[in-house]
Order: structure tokens, then C-alpha cells, then sequence
């Protein structure tokens, strides 16, 4: 099955040799990024900055990835400091809103990068900040924000969704329905991942079940509560699972893994981590929409610096870009993922 692939015009060059080789069908992000890869990126300038980057939580790994990216930066330009701090989870409202004041208040920074949990809530406490703020991966409708480094979530998520549709044609589904287990209700990034499903799965022939949509609040342990509810209501079988991360769509698949009628069933997960990939490898998930969350957290903080060197062409939306995982490619995923970390 032929896979269409999202992906940053920064990773274009670097990866192109390794895409053909998977057979896959490349796609450019819908809008411009800075135009350099990460190891082409602009040097600093002369000036000594300090950026404090506050992610939703530090305890995940596709938030290891991001961190990470953004603490690449720091090595690649010694005249930057890059410090990274995060919610101990992705529910951890207040705490995080304590987080951000703190680093708001904080006189040595210089710039900030912010992955908000609920972004109206960031909007208030940055409302009248002069410094440069970034926003990364959940967009912050507010005008102290200069620009967002991410995922086009609903374009990718159709990817995904169209994806799937594809491969329970192939696993012999007739009636193709999909029930989605979500994250947080009316979190930004959620609902867009959410159309973007709706939309793919649709396009290609597929039957969305938005009313029949479980969250999970972006835990595992609550997505397997979810899948025992959908098995418990659809017993004769679903033809596609989805869910906006890596973590429920895996806790979903293992759920029903020992329920005959779900044996065909194609799980569908968002973020394409490591563990993402080891489960397709093991025939567990079926494919990830991908997300490049250590070039979001490097492309971040060199947006910051540019805003603090001057740069006035900086673009309002940066597109990390995106791909689906399956089987084809899972491999070559989690190498890449596993040298980020290195």
C-alpha cells in the first residue's frame, strides 16, 4: 500500500533516498518552514540568551523528542542557554500555568517556547508580554505569540485517516467504521486531529462515528476502559480504531487483541514514537501518524533566537511536517528516533 508522507521541507533533502527505499510517496507541508535543515540552520547572534521552554509534560517519550531538539539547539550555539521544564502530566493544568508564571517572572530570560495544555488559560497568564514567545505543537491565539512550530494536526490526521481506510480494504473489511478515542475534551490539538480523522476516513470511503468518540484524557489506562466500551457495544467488530496519541491507540490494541472479532481491526496512533513503532513491529498497532517532535523542539528555539537577532520575516506557522509508520517503514522510524536520543 502506497503511503503518502507529510514531512518538513527542512527533513526533504536528508531523507529522500531513505522515503524511496520505503516505497512511500512524499508530500510536502502545506506551509513554509525556514527553508534550512537543522544542521544548515542560522547561527545565532552575538548577543547571550537565555530561553526557557515550558512542553506539556516531560513525562512522555514524544516529549522526550522535543525536549530534546530543544536542548540541540543549546549544543549546536553555545551562546545560548536552553532550559526545559514540564507538567508532570498532560492533565496538570495549574501546575503548569505555575510553570509559566514563574518563567514569565523570571528576569534572566530572554525568550520563551510554550506547549500549552490549555491554551486559553496560557492566553490570559502571557497577556502584556514583551519578551518573544513560541508556540509548540498546540497552537496560543494571542498576539504576544510571534509564531507556532508544529504539526498541521488536521492535515496529518487525515493522512492517517486515509491511510487506514486503505488498510481495512486490504484486511478484508467490508463495512468500514471508525470509532476514535481521544484525548482531552476541547483541546485544540485534539479536536484538529479529530476532523483530520473524520475528514481522511470519509474522503476514502470510510465511516466516521463521531458520536461514538471515547476520551481518555490521553492516558493509556483510561483507553483501555474505552476499548472494552466499544467491544462491549459493537461486539460483531470495528473496522478502525484511532486515537491522538501513540500510547491509547497501543493500550487499545493489546485490549482487543484477544477478541476474535477484533483480530483485523486497524488501530491507528498519532506522535510515531519508538514504542509505537516496537508494537507495529510486533503486529500489535497497525501504523502512527508520525510527527518530527525533535525538529518541532530545535526549530522552536532557533525561531526565538532569530525574533531576538531581529529577524522580521519569521513565518506565523512553521510545519515540522509528518508521515505514517507502518510495517514498511517502523524500522527506519525508530532508528532515527533512537539517534536523537543518543
Amino acid at each position: 500500500m502506497k503511503v503518502k508522507k507529510l514531512m518538513a521541507a527542512a527533513l526533504v533533502g536528508s531523507m529522500a533516498l531513505s522515503l524511496a527505499a520505503c516505497g512511500g510517496t512524499e508530500t510536502t507541508p502545506e506551509e513554509n518552514t525556514t527553508g534550512e535543515s537543522t544542521a544548515e540552520s542560522t547561527e545565532a547572534g552575538d548577543g547571550n540568551y537565555n530561553i526557557s521552554v515550558i512542553l506539556k509534560t516531560t513525562a512522555s517519550e514524544y516529549w522526550g523528542y522535543v525536549k530534546a531538539g530543544a536542548e540541540a539547539y543549546g549544543k549546536d550555539h553555545p551562546n545560548v542557554t536552553v532550559s526545559v521544564k514540564g507538567a508532570s502530566s498532560e492533565t496538570a493544568y495549574d501546575e503548569q500555568l505555575g510553570m509559566i508564571e514563574t518563567e514569565l517572572s523570571n528576569a534572566s530570560n530572554d525568550g520563551f517556547v510554550i506547549a500549552p495544555l490549555q491554551a486559553d488559560m496560557v492566553k490570559t497568564k502571557i497577556a502584556g508580554q514583551t519578551k518573544p514567545i513560541a508556540a509548540v505543537d498546540t497552537d496560543i491565539d494571542a498576539p504576544e505569540v510571534f509564531t507556532f512550530v508544529g504539526t498541521g494536526n488536521e492535515a496529518a490526521g487525515k493522512l492517517g485517516g486515509a491511510a487506514a481506510v486503505e488498510a481495512a480494504k486490504a484486511a478484508g473489511w467490508e463495512e468500514i467504521k471508525a470509532i476514535e478515542i481521544c484525548g482531552v475534551q476541547g483541546d485544540s490539538t485534539n479536536e484538529a486531529r479529530k476532523a483530520g480523522y473524520m475528514a481522511g476516513i470519509e474522503e476514502a470511503g470510510g465511516d466516521f462515528l463521531e458520536e461514538e468518540t471515547q476520551y481518555a484524557e490521553a492516558t493509556a489506562d483510561k483507553a483501555v476502559n474505552c476499548m472494552e466500551a466499544i467491544m462491549q457495544k459493537f461486539p460483531d467488530g470495528i473496522a478502525i480504531i484511532c486515537a491522538n496519541n501513540d500510547d491509547m491507540a497501543m493500550a487499545a490494541a493489546r485490549t482487543g487483541k484477544a477478541n476474535p472479532n477484533y483480530a483485523n481491526t486497524i488501530y491507528l496512533g498519532f506522535d510515531g514514537i519508538q514504542a509505537a513503532c516496537q508494537s507495529i513491529l510486533k503486529g500489535e498497532l497497525t501504523m502512527s501518524v508520525a510527527q518530527q517532535g525533535y525538529e518541532m523542539g530545535y526549530k522552536s528555539v532557533e525561531a526565538v533566537v532569530q525574533k531576538l537577532d531581529g529577524a522580521t520575516d519569521i513565518p506565523d506557522f512553521i510545519d515540522s511536517g509528518a508521515d505514517v509508520v507502518t510495517l514498511d517503514n517502523a524500522q527506519e522510524r525508530m532508528d532515527t528516533l533512537k539517534g536523537y536520543l543518543a
